[in-house]
């Protein structure tokens, strides 16, 4: 089980993140390391479109809410397979 001082800091986090990967990245002109190797590439990025989560937006919410959602569904899966990971660890 996750400490409260752990949990804290994650919902901190979630709720910072915005900032830097939505607003200061499109302040900068920051892209995506892979996005640029798939651009070199000559891949298409609309080729690509099996998730309902493409570019940490979720549809119909604004943008900065889209990205604190898809942290918190990251977080979630992370937590759930180092917990089942840790049951059969334990036994």
């Amino acid at each position: 089980m996750l400490s409260r001082k752990t949990i804290l800091t994650l919902l901190t986090l979630l709720i910072v993140s915005p900032v830097f990967g939505v607003i200061l990245a499109e302040e900068i002109g920051y892209h995506e390391p892979l996005d640029i190797a798939a651009e070199e590439l000559g891949l298409n990025e609309s080729e690509f479109t099996w998730t309902p989560l493409k570019d940490y937006t979720v549809p119909g919410l604004p943008e900065w809410l889209g990205y604190i959602v898809c942290g918190a569904l990251g977080i979630l899966v992370i937590t759930l397979i180092g917990s089942i990971i840790e049951r059969f660890v334990k036994r």
